[in-house]
């Protein structure tokens, strides 16, 4: 069972605008993408095009295309800042994984189960080694500083969510604080570092940051909404997952605060515990449906992406600038 939350946003949201205005610069992308797998241990771009080649959006690297576009940058650092973006994203799914003893990966058996734990994070760790050589390649030292403090940040955004699992009493503060640091901080970087690249004005730069950080939440609060509410197809991971695997998120800290001392009880179990039985799923599902948590979560989310929105106010009117407000749209609406 699970509940279908109704977006009430536009149903055609869609970030094809993005990806038409990006196609020749993602094709240099995905080029450089493939020659950056390459070595001569066969395991390591097996595991890796496991994943790159799986079926990803891609949203992070056309960031930073779609950045450097409106910023009129005029090089080609931002192709490889961009690959190092994925690269570093792939590399978090990795180790993700394997720290979340996750099935499931984009529709796919997680690279762990075929490869083992120790070859994903292995992998995952030379995938941020390349990410790191073509950063340096371009030359950029504050380009470098904000991907590099990013992959900081990332990691402990990581281990604040190991600290925090199964912690029924974390605070919706606390949650916040480390999906911006585990999921919106490599939006944020992915955004600002093409016109850190392009030389624009600090105001610019930080506008960028903005959106991208605020983008972020919300994409991630939106995740945390459909793995309550979705369809499986949809995921590309079971629904639910995020419970069996006795994660804290939004619609979990909302229904544990607002519900009973049993229904505290019964979160204190599953979660906490970890001991859980045929039908307790369902019952998380009804309780966050009584107290409104998956639809608040969406209305967390709708917001954070109304600050990405007023970031690039400013922007001059181009089709890039729409095509990043359609992303927002897209990010809060997405197929359920």
């Amino acid at each position: 069972m699970a509940v279908i939350v109704p977006f009430e946003s536009q149903p055609s949201a869609s970030i094809e605008r993005l990806v038409e205005l990006l196609a020749p610069d993602m094709e240099r992308v995905n080029a450089t993408i493939l020659s950056r797998t390459g070595s001569d241990v066969t395991m390591i771009p097996e595991v890796a095009n496991h994943l790159i080649s799986s079926g990803g959006k891609r949203l992070r690297p056309m960031l930073t295309l779609a950045m450097a576009q409106l910023s009129n940058y005029a090089g080609d650092g931002h192709i490889r800042f961009a690959a190092a973006v994925e690269f570093m994203h792939t590399a978090t799914l990795l180790h993700d994984d394997v720290v979340d003893e996750s099935d499931m990966r984009r529709g796919k058996p997680a690279a762990r189960l075929l490869w083992g734990n120790e070859a994903s994070v292995l992998v995952g760790d030379f995938l941020l080694g390349q990410a790191f050589k073509m950063m340096v390649e371009v030359g950029n030292l504050r380009a470098l500083e904000i991907l590099s403090n990013a992959a900081a940040v990332i990691a402990e955004g990581e281990v604040m969510q190991l600290a925090a699992a199964k912690n029924t009493a974390t605070s919706e503060d606390e949650y916040l604080a480390v999906i911006r640091a585990k999921t919106a901080e490599l939006f944020a970087a992915a955004c600002e570092v093409s016109p850190v690249l392009a030389g624009r004005p600090k105001a610019e730069q930080a506008a960028c940051r903005s959106y991208g950080m605020n983008l972020g939440i919300a994409f991630q609060l939106i995740d945390d909404a459909l793995d309550y509410g979705g369809k499986s197809s949809k995921l590309g991971k079971n629904v639910g997952d995020d419970f069996r695997e006795g994660k804290i998120t939004l619609p979990v800290v909302l229904s544990y605060r607002r519900g009973s001392p049993a229904e505290r009880e019964f979160w204190n179990r599953t979660l906490g515990k970890g001991e859980q039985s045929d039908g307790d799923l369902e019952t998380a599902i009804g309780f966050m449906t009584q107290h409104r948590a998956i639809e608040d979560t969406v209305q967390r989310a709708r917001h954070y992406g109304e600050i990405a929105v007023d970031a690039l106010a400013l922007a001059p009117e181009s089709d890039t600038k729409r095509a990043l407000l359609e992303t927002v749209e897209f990010c809060t609406a997405r197929a359920h």
